[in-house]
This record gives C-alpha cells, sequence and structure tokens, in this order.
C-alpha cells in the first residue's frame, strides 16, 4: 500500500457517498444543470489524482548533487533596515485604514457578524485563502517541504473530497437556515445541551487557535528582528482588535481581500526569485531530488511525516472541520449575496486558490532544499529553512515585503478567530444565560467587548504555548484533541436523519473523553495506527499527546462514529418537524423560512431599475428579518417577481464587490407603473445608494 492508493481509495469512497447525497437531492444527474455539476465535481477529482499521480510515479531527470564550497555565510548584507521597517509599517497603517473605513456601517449583529451577507465570490475566496495560510504555515510547511519536499502540499490538494457533500448539503442548509454560530445550529437540530456541548468544544478550540497564532507572530519576529516575542504579539493583535471590534466581518473580508493578495504575491515572489538564482525553472526542478518531488512521502514509515497519518488529521478530521464547523471559515460563506455564490467561494478555494497557497507557504523549504541540492547552501536546521532562504534572497525592501507578508498571515487568521469567537459568546453564551431579552445595540456592544476581550486572552495565552517544543507540536495538539468528536456529529446531524439528541451529546462528550484517554493510555491507538509506529517522545505527564500524533483523529473519528451510531439506535429520533430545514432533503423548508414565502433555488433573473427615496422604512419580514421594497410592473416583469420573492439589490458596480448592496424582499408590485423602478426605505437606501448615484440604475436581482 502506498499514500497515492489509500488516499484516492478511502478519499474516492468519501467523494462517492458526497456525490450519491447531491444526486439524490436533485444537484447532480444527467441533463442539463445536473450534469454541469456532476462533471464539475467529476473534473476537480481527476486533476488532483493526474496531477498527485505524476508526481508519484512519472520518471523524471535529476540533476547531479553539487557540494557545497562555501561563500553564502560570507554575504555582509543586513537584514531589517529602515527601508524593510518602513515597508511594514506602512502595510499595518494601510490595513488599519482599510479596517476601519470598511467598517463604518455595521449597526447590528447580522452586519458585524456576515458583513450584511452581500459579498461577491471573488471576495469570500481571497479571505478565505489569507484566513487558512496562517504566518505558522510558511515556518511549519517551510519546514516539511525542506524535509519532503511536494509532498508538503498533500494538506493542501485534499480538500476535494468534501466538496459534494460541503456545496450540495451543507452550504444550502448553513445559509438558508441563517444559523448564527455552530452551536446554534446544534441546538436548533437537538436542544440545549448539546448546545452547550458544542460551544464549549468550539470555544476551547477558536481561542486556543488565536493564542497559537500570536505566539507564532512573536516567534517569526523574534527570529527576524530579534522583537520580544510577547511584545511582537501585541502589537500585530492591537492592530487586528482594532478594526475588528469597529467593523466585524466587512473588515475582516476587505482587509484579508488585501492580505490574500499579498500572502499570494509574497510567496510566489520569494519563488521566482528563487527559480531565477538558479538559472530558471528547468534547474530548480531537476535541483530538486527525485524524492522530493513524490505527492506522497511514505506510507507509514517515518512516524514524524506519514502520509496515511496526514490523510486522516488533515484530509478527513481537519479538512472537515475547516469547512464544515469552523466558525471563522463558515461565517464567509454566510457573507455572500447568495447561495451560488457561496458556492463559487467554495469551489474556488480548493480547485484555484489552495494550490497556489500551497505553493507559496512551502516556498522556503523547496527554494532551501533546491540551494542545498545545488551546492548553494549549506545543509541547515528544517525549522530555518524559511527563514534561511527568506534571508539569502532579500534585499532592502524586498525583505519588508516578506515581514509584511508574515505579518498579513498573521492578522487574516486573527481577525476571523476574534470575530468567531465574538459570534458564539454572544450568541451561545450571553444571549441564552446572560441577557435572554437583550435587543440588537446591546449584542452588537457585547460582541464588540468580547472582541476586545478575546485579544487580551490569547495574549495572555502566548506564554503558555511557548513551553511547546515547536509551533506545529502546540497546534497538532490542540486539533487533535477536538475536531474527531465535532466532525461525527456534525456529518450525522445533516445527513443522517435518524441521529439523535442524545446520541449527539454522547459524540461529543464521549469523543473528547475517548480522545484524552488516549493521551494517557496510547496504546489504545495502536490498532488504528495502520503500522505507524509511536514516536520517542520521552517522559512526562503529557508525553502521550506526542505519540501517534496524527493517527489520533483516525481513533477519535472512529470512536466518535461507533458512540454515534450505538446510541442512536438505541433513542428515539427527533420530529420531523424539529428536522425540517437542519438536515439533507429538506432545502425548500430552510428557504420557506428565510424569505417567508416558498421559493426554490432557481435561474436567477437580473433586471435594473432606477431608484426612489421613500420616508419610512416598513416593518421587516421573515425569519432574517429582511427590509421590504415596492416594486414597479415594469420591474416585475423583467426579473419575474412578484410579492413575497427575495431580490438582492446592488450599485450597478460589480467590481465593488457587494459592499453597496442588500437583501430585500417585494412587498408590493405597483401595477401602475411601466417604467423599471425600485422604492426604497431611509434605511436600505443608505446602504445601496451611493453620494452622488441618485439618478443611476441598480442591478436588481431575484433569488430563489
Amino acid at each position: 500500500m502506498d499514500g497515492f492508493t489509500y488516499q484516492y481509495g478511502v478519499g474516492g469512497i468519501v467523494f462517492l457517498l458526497g456525490v450519491v447525497y447531491a444526486a439524490r437531492q436533485g444537484y447532480v444527474g444527467f441533463t442539463g444543470p445536473k450534469l454541469r455539476n456532476l462533471v464539475l465535481l467529476c473534473l476537480g477529482f481527476l486533476v488532483f489524482l493526474v496531477v498527485q499521480g505524476y508526481l508519484q510515479y512519472a520518471p523524471m531527470r535529476v540533476a547531479e548533487p553539487v557540494p557545497y564550497e562555501g561563500g553564502a555565510a560570507e554575504r555582509d548584507e543586513t537584514l531589517g533596515r529602515p527601508v524593510d521597517f518602513a515597508v511594514m509599517g506602512v502595510y499595518l497603517a494601510l490595513i488599519l485604514v482599510v479596517g476601519v473605513t470598511f467598517g463604518r456601517r455595521q449597526r447590528t449583529t447580522k452586519d458585524f457578524f456576515f458583513g450584511g451577507q452581500r459579498f461577491a465570490w471573488w471576495l469570500i475566496a481571497f479571505s478565505l485563502v489569507a484566513t487558512l495560510v496562517g504566518s505558522y504555515s510558511f515556518v511549519k510547511y517551510s519546514q516539511a517541504a525542506y524535509n519532503y519536499g511536494l509532498a508538503s502540499s498533500q494538506t493542501y490538494l485534499n480538500d476535494w473530497f468534501w466538496m459534494p457533500f460541503l456545496l450540495f448539503g451543507w452550504l444550502p442548509i448553513l445559509y438558508f437556515s441563517r444559523v448564527t454560530s455552530i452551536p446554534e445550529y446544534f441546538g436548533r437540530r437537538f436542544d440545549g445541551r448539546v448546545r452547550l456541548a458544542a460551544t464549549l468544544s468550539v470555544l476551547i478550540y477558536l481561542v486556543s487557535y488565536v493564542g497559537v497564532n500570536l505566539y507564532t507572530m512573536g516567534t517569526v519576529l523574534e527570529n527576524l528582528l530579534g522583537w520580544n516575542v510577547l511584545w511582537a504579539a501585541v502589537l500585530v493583535a492591537s492592530v487586528s482588535a482594532v478594526y475588528v471590534t469597529i467593523g466585524g466581518q466587512t473588515s475582516v473580508i476587505m482587509t484579508d481581500l488585501f492580505q490574500g493578495l499579498a500572502l499570494l504575491i509574497t510567496g510566489i515572489v520569494l519563488l521566482a526569485l528563487g527559480i531565477h538564482y538558479v538559472g530558471g525553472f528547468e534547474s530548480f526542478w531537476e535541483h530538486l531530488p527525485r524524492e522530493q518531488r513524490l505527492a506522497f512521502h511514505n506510507f507509514n514509515d517515518d512516524p514524524s511525516f506519514p502520509s496515511v497519518g496526514i490523510f486522516w488529521q488533515d484530509a478527513i478530521a481537519n479538512s472537515a472541520f475547516f469547512y464544515f464547523l469552523n466558525q471563522g471559515i463558515l461565517m464567509r460563506f454566510m457573507a455572500a449575496k447568495s447561495i451560488r455564490e457561496a458556492r463559487k467561494a467554495a469551489i474556488a478555494m480548493p480547485l484555484l486558490l489552495m494550490p497556489i497557497a500551497a505553493c507559496v507557504v512551502a516556498s522556503g523549504g523547496w527554494i532551501a532544499r533546491v540551494f542545498v541540492h545545488a551546492g548553494v547552501l549549506p545543509e541547515m536546521e528544517p525549522q530555518r529553512a524559511f527563514y534561511v532562504a527568506a534571508e539569502f534572497l532579500s534585499t532592502p525592501g524586498v525583505f519588508g515585503l516578506i515581514l509584511a507578508a508574515l505579518t498579513a498571515a498573521l492578522m487574516s487568521t486573527v481577525d476571523t478567530l476574534i470575530t468567531a469567537v465574538s459570534t458564539v459568546v454572544v450568541n451561545d453564551v450571553y444571549k441564552p444565560y446572560v441577557r435572554p431579552d437583550a435587543d440588537d445595540r446591546t449584542l452588537l456592544r457585547a460582541a464588540r467587548l468580547t472582541a476586545v476581550g478575546v485579544t487580551l486572552f490569547g495574549i495572555a495565552l502566548v506564554p503558555v504555548f511557548a513551553q511547546f517544543e515547536t509551533i506545529y507540536a502546540a497546534h497538532g495538539a490542540m486539533t487533535a484533541a477536538v475536531t474527531p468528536p465535532l466532525v461525527v456529529a456534525l456529518f450525522f446531524a445533516v445527513f443522517w436523519r435518524r441521529f439523535t439528541a442524545t446520541a449527539a451529546l454522547a459524540t461529543i462528550v464521549g469523543g473528547l473523553a475517548a480522545i484524552a484517554l488516549s493521551v494517557f493510555v496510547p496504546e489504545l491507538i495502536a490498532p488504528f495506527a495502520h503500522g505507524v509506529e509511536p514516536a520517542e517522545t520521552g517522559e512526562g505527564l503529557f508525553a502521550g499527546a506526542k505519540q501517534y500524533k496524527f493517527m489520533r483523529a483516525c481513533y477519535g473519528l472512529a470512536v466518535s462514529a461507533t458512540i454515534g451510531v450505538v446510541v442512536t439506535l438505541v433513542t428515539r429520533p427527533e420530529s420531523e418537524e424539529k428536522r425540517s430545514g437542519l438536515v439533507w432533503g429538506t432545502i425548500a423548508a430552510a428557504i420557506e423560512r428565510y424569505k417567508g414565502a416558498p421559493g426554490s433555488e432557481s435561474a436567477i433573473q437580473i433586471g435594473s431599475a432606477v431608484p426612489r427615496k421613500l420616508d419610512f422604512d416598513a416593518a421587516p419580514r421573515g425569519d432574517a428579518q429582511l427590509p421590504v421594497v415596492t416594486i414597479s410592473a415594469g420591474l416585475s416583469h423583467q426579473v419575474w417577481a412578484r410579492e413575497g420573492d427575495l431580490i438582492y439589490i446592488s450599485d450597478s458596480r460589480r467590481w465593488l464587490g457587494g459592499l453597496r448592496s442588500a437583501h430585500a424582499i417585494v412587498d408590493r408590485v405597483d401595477k401602475s407603473v411601466a417604467e423599471s423602478v425600485i422604492e426604497l426605505g431611509p434605511g436600505l437606501w443608505r446602504d445601496v445608494v451611493a453620494r452622488g448615484r441618485a439618478d443611476k440604475a441598480l442591478r436588481v436581482e431575484r433569488l430563489y
């Protein structure tokens, strides 16, 4: 058995099950749009299969290694010159201005948490990349890339297995049910007990993640600039907290658009500099040893990097958690203007942007390995591969750009985590247990205070995570202990209607207990280890956490699933009414509750209309409490809209990406007006019509 066969065997089963679920809901088939969806899914699967198969098995020419004869250490260029600090300072100031500027119009928790649910797919996709690529990614994956070459990209190229479940199962339920948080979904699907268990698990994960990332940034700046770890973390955390507290999700999305671009551009520039230094891509490729070009380095021989372990840890547990349970990621999908835009963002992520991100975060390690093989640099400590490559290739100004990229990576992850924690705390702790009668203004204030509190708490955790030997150890220990039970509980909740509240609670609590037990009795994981040997960890109370670090995910998933199945079969299921709109196959009910009238995911109809301002805002409608508008007969004919239909109104300038837009319900059709006109209350007018554009036609789309 090798890594390629195993991944596409087990991963292929996951993918096929997702396609079956999508087909049973009418999204996939052999005619019309269903055929298009099927082709898209299969094409994405084949792209990754072919690319990784080529890397694993194709014959390739390798250049002879060149011995290092000195010279690199004699470079007298110094880093951290004034121009570098100027570049970094300008970047931090720019991000702060962007975040504050775009976040000024936050009046409700819907605006703060979801940015008004109005953004285009490309904004969502780029901001998602910035969130997924943290500052720890550069150091962590460059270290793996130096040791294992292209196999380090396995983590970034194994998400497509989940796309059928995500695109046609979870996303429409998430989008139309308009749950504010993952624990809220568990509460609506089951009961308060399950919601509380999910709340505690998610908060532990998110708050710990904030601490890990702040510790990482402090460590990076300490290595590159000699700054104190804690104070470096305080600086970056403070900038993030300011714009998040003011602007919420809108500020996060807009700043992460800039930071996503900065990440991709900087990583590509560094890789291009490395390729140019050795004489072009052909020379660069040939100086990468053949074993460094494998898509899967080994199956189970190396306990520190087994492909079977990485598959279960990343492709199954972590990828599922990120796309289905990570509050920060899901808030981006819910900020999209429509389910179609959310799906576009979800497709663009693994198919286009994640492969680029893989090259970006691993570039330092690949360059360092090529330089060693070509005799340019001596062998080095793997954890310093990124620093050495960046230092060797940098000139004043370019190094400042690299610093800015690392800062962008940290901030784009931390700002998402801060808003995610604020969402969970306000929606699942403050509102149900502290102030059940709180109005929206009070909740918005609580969200902002929570954002500040989370930042301070994350800073306080920096010394705690500094006790771990490496960033990777801190990150791996945290994720392995939380993700499997929640992943199993959510998938059973969404895709198995029989799954019960008691079983969900037992899955989360029992799964976490079993994983905790495995830390002290790691031998429990041995039957699930696929031949991976336990690592040598020495003595200590938590030494077992380092054994079977990757395979603990497989063990946790198996135990949690077993608990869920057994308890479900001996307990009574929830009523059909309680499950409606929250499980697969009930999307129509979710749409009706969302818009306040029956609807479907039919083709979008697009038109334009001249805006007219009313003197008052009518009462909102639907579970989402959407504003209402009056449209003319002319516009009704254009977009095939009638009373009760959901429409999306936006500035006609598409490049704004939804910054001037809003959803609304058609309250009345004025049959006496033949022209294309739309009447907006003062609130909608303020959100949609930009200053000086009162006479410009608006773009109107009829949805669902």
